[in-house]
C-alpha cells in the first residue's frame, strides 16, 4: 500500500522511540478499496505528553482525549491519537472520559463499523479483528461488536452508516440495520448542525437516493418529517407514473451533484401532500405546491442551521422549479430572470429538466431549452433587468422632487417594469417625462 510520506515519517519516529504506531480507521478503508484516502490518522501506545517531547510542532487538539496535532514541514497536519477505551456516553455522542490503554485491539473495539475498525503499518501489514476487510468484499456495513450499544454510545454512527453505505454503494448488515431502527429516537439528541452535515454528505454522495433508507430505518422523522407524508401518496396525474416521495428521489438522481440542486430537489415537492385536491374526474392537482413549499423549505432549512446563502438560492428553485416558458411574455422573462437571479438560471433549467425526467414518459424538455434560449438572448443583449440597471435612481428621483421613502422605491419598480416592456425608454431624459406623466394622471 502507498501511505503518505509525512503518515509514514510520524509512524517511522514512533516505532524508533519504542512506541506501537499504526495508521487507523477510514485511511486503512481507502487503501485497502484502491482510493487516496483524505485523511491520515494515526493511533500510537505514545501518550500526548510523549508524542509532544518527540515531535518539534505540535498542537493539543485534544489532550483529554489523546489527540494531538502533529505539524511537518510548518503546514502538513495529522491526528496522532493515543490507544484508549471510551467511558461512558452520557450525551448518545461523546464519551464523558477515556482511559488510556496499550492494546490496539481495545481502540479497535471502540470503533463504528468494521471497515473502520482496522489498522496498518507497514511492518504488521493490515491489522484486522474484527473482519472488516471481508466486509468490503462482501459490500455491507456492519457495527463493530453489538450494534445497540455502538449506537447507545454514539447516535450519529445511525446517519454515518447511511453516509457510507451511499458512498460506497453498500448494504447494511440487516442486525445493524435493525439496531439502528431500534435506537432512531436517540438522533433527537444530537445537535441539528451535526445531522446537517451528515444528510449532506448523503445527498452529496454518487449514490444519492440511499436518502431514501433514512424513511426505512425510521431517522428521516426526526430530521425532516415533512417529506415522509409523500412516501407512497399517488399523485393521481397523468404527468406521474411515481408516488411523491419516489419521483423526489428520482429527481435527486438526475440533478448534478451540486449541493443547492441535490437540497432543491429534495424539496422541490414537498408541499404536494397538503396542497393535493382532486377534480370531479378524478385528476389529481397541487395548486400552488411551489409557493407553500418554499415557506416550509425555508422553515427545514432554518430548523437544520443552514447558511443563508444556502437557503436563499435553494428557496428560489423550489419556487421557480414550475416556471414555464409557455406561461411567459417578454415581459415575463425578465421578472423571472429578476426573481431566479441570473447566477441561478443554470440550476433552475438542471431541475427542471430533472423533473421532467423523474415524471411519466415521454419526457419532452423542449419548454425548457426554448426558455433556456429566450432567457440566454435577454442575458446577452444585456437588458435592463433590475433597479440598478436603470439611467436613474433614488437620488435623481428626489432632484426632481420627490420625498424619500417607500413611494421612491415604488416608482423604481414602477419604471423598470416600464424598460422591461421597451428597453429603449432607458434614457434618464425619458424617464423622467415617465416620472412627470405618472405624477399628473
Amino acid at each position: 500500500m502507498k501511505i503518505d510520506a509525512g503518515a509514514g515519517k510520524i509512524i517511522e519516529i514512533l516505532q524508533t522511540h519504542g512506541f506501537e504506531a499504526y495508521l487507523v480507521g477510514g485511511c486503512v478503508r481507502d487503501l485497502c478499496l484502491g482510493s487516496t484516502p483524505q485523511d491520515w490518522d494515526i493511533a500510537t501506545s505514545a501518550r500526548p505528553e510523549q508524542m509532544q517531547q518527540l515531535f518539534p510542532q505540535t498542537i493539543a487538539t485534544g489532550l483529554k482525549h489523546g489527540t494531538v496535532t502533529v505539524v511537518l514541514d510548518g503546514r502538513k497536519h495529522y491526528e496522532v491519537t493515543t490507544y484508549r477505551i471510551d467511558g461512558e456516553y452520557a450525551d448518545a455522542r461523546r464519551p464523558a472520559q477515556v482511559t488510556f490503554t496499550v492494546s490496539l485491539e481495545e481502540d479497535l473495539r471502540r470503533r463504528d463499523f468494521t471497515i473502520n475498525a482496522m489498522a496498518y503499518n507497514r511492518q504488521a501489514g493490515v491489522i484486522d479483528p474484527f473482519d472488516g476487510t471481508g466486509d468490503l468484499q462482501r459490500k455491507i456495513i456492519r457495527a463493530v461488536g453489538k450494534p445497540e450499544e455502538r449506537f447507545q454510545e454514539d447516535a450519529l454512527r445511525m446517519l454515518r452508516a447511511v453516509r457510507f453505505a451511499s458512498r460506497l454503494g453498500y448494504e447494511i448488515e440487516t442486525e445493524t440495520a435493525q439496531s439502528i431502527i431500534l435506537k432512531s429516537q436517540l438522533l433527537e439528541k444530537i445537535s441539528k448542525e451535526r445531522i446537517r452535515d451528515e444528510l449532506m454528505k448523503i445527498l452529496t454522495s454518487e449514490q444519492p437516493a440511499f436518502i431514501g433508507q433514512l424513511s426505512s430505518l425510521g431517522l428521516m422523522k426526526y430530521i425532516i418529517p415533512e417529506i415522509e407524508q409523500g412516501i407512497g401518496f399517488d399523485q393521481r396525474s397523468v404527468h406521474h407514473d411515481k408516488a411523491v416521495y419516489a419521483h423526489t428521489l428520482a429527481v435527486i438522481e438526475n440533478v448534478p451533484n451540486d449541493p443547492v440542486l441535490r437540497l432543491a430537489a429534495l424539496c422541490h415537492d414537498i408541499a404536494k401532500p397538503v396542497t393535493f385536491s382532486l377534480d370531479e374526474k378524478g385528476r389529481g392537482h397541487f395548486y400552488g405546491h411551489h409557493l407553500v413549499g418554499e415557506r416550509m423549505t425555508r422553515e427545514i432549512l432554518q430548523r437544520l442551521k443552514f447558511d443563508q446563502t444556502t437557503l436563499h438560492k435553494v428557496c428560489i428553485l423550489v419556487r421557480e422549479h414550475m416556471s414555464r416558458l409557455e406561461r411567459l411574455n417578454e415581459k415575463s422573462l425578465k421578472k423571472l430572470i429578476n426573481r431566479v437571479e441570473p447566477e441561478n438560471l443554470n440550476s433552475l433549467f438542471a431541475l427542471q429538466i430533472a423533473d421532467i425526467l423523474a415524471s411519466k414518459p415521454p419526457h419532452d424538455f423542449s419548454g425548457v431549452l426554448h426558455l433556456q434560449t429566450k432567457i440566454e438572448k435577454i442575458l446577452n443583449e444585456k437588458q435592463p433587468l433590475t433597479v440598478k440597471d436603470l439611467a436613474v435612481n433614488g437620488h435623481d428621483l428626489m432632484a426632481w422632487g420627490m420625498e424619500p421613502g417607500i413611494e421612491l422605491g415604488q416608482t423604481l419598480q414602477w419604471l423598470l417594469e416600464k424598460v422591461w416592456e421597451d428597453p429603449e425608454l432607458n434614457m434618464k431624459e425619458k424617464l423622467r417625462e415617465e416620472v412627470k406623466k405618472g405624477r399628473n394622471n
